[in-house]
């Protein structure tokens, strides 16, 4: 309890002096909202471009896939809000020899280098997720009570746990070998498939992948499944059991990792 405290006191003051020099600089500030929405229109485009003339992907039709889109888009916020940067920064700190002061600080270098790059400017492409959310839910006709609203959100934070330990396990192959230019670029198509497919449309040797070995697919499909509901137990102990291995890979990957780190300094 204690290192809790400790970690979000510091993540408390990490927050504050982020955002204060992103108010400093008005251009860090409101840079993000532009890039973050033009994105966001563009992905919003190619949508309508993929599925205008498409009845269903899978078992889902129009409506389970606007949902579809904007969990992702939520969950894909979530991640540039609170730790995208700064776990994105962990290879060339290793390669620069720059973890070595995160090593020598009194809080877990992990948890530094995560979330000391909060990036507020990130949040309206939340705001913009959960207007598709709202939309797709009107396509369907859906009125959520407040347990399966309470149910969405929870699948909506763990599956935002299981983006983080994927962006980690990745981002720590630096401390095992020189690159990680494929490992990045198996992340991009897999993240880039699996926004536009639901895991419900994988079968066969493609579910294996992105449910088990890369489960990209089931991030925004479990919360779907959840508020439609279409979630059953199995699924929803599947789900947490792979957030729980792959926490507990993302530690292992990084505490061995970090025992055979050779300073640059070194």
């Amino acid at each position: 309890m204690g290192n809790l405290r400790k970690n979000i006191r510091v993540l408390k003051e990490m927050v504050y002096l982020r955002f204060h020099r992103m108010v400093v600089s008005r251009l860090d500030f409101f840079a993000p909202f532009f890039i973050d929405g033009i994105l966001f229109v563009v992905q919003l485009l190619a949508f309508n471009v993929v599925y205008s003339n498409v009845d269903k992907i899978g078992t889902w039709g129009h409506g389970e896939m606007v949902l579809y889109i904007g969990t992702f888009s939520l969950i894909n916020a979530i991640n540039m809000v609170v730790y995208f940067f700064g776990v994105n920064g962990i290879p060339s700190k290793i390669k620069s020899g720059e973890l070595d002061l995160y090593l020598s600080k009194p809080v877990s270098p992990l948890f530094h280098l995560s979330f000391e790059k909060t990036s507020p400017g990130s949040l309206p492409l939340a705001a913009m997720g959960i207007c598709i959310i709202l939309y797709g839910a009107s396509i369907l006709d859906v009125k959520p009570g407040i347990a399966q609203i309470i149910q969405y959100i929870f699948w909506v934070l763990v599956m935002s746990v299981l983006y983080y330990d994927m962006e980690v396990i990745i981002r720590s192959v630096p401390l095992y070998t020189v690159s990680m230019a494929r490992m990045e670029q198996i992340e991009e198509v897999g993240i880039d498939l699996c926004m536009k497919l639901p895991g419900t449309a994988f079968y066969g040797i493609y579910k294996v992948i992105f449910y088990i070995i890369l489960p990209y697919g089931i991030m925004a499909t479990l919360p779907v499944q959840s508020i439609i509901s279409e979630m059953d137990l199995w699924t929803g102990i599947y789900g947490i059991f792979i957030v729980i291995i792959f926490s507990c890979i993302t530690c292992a990957v990084w505490k061995y990792g970090l025992k055979h780190y050779n300073s640059a300094s070194s």
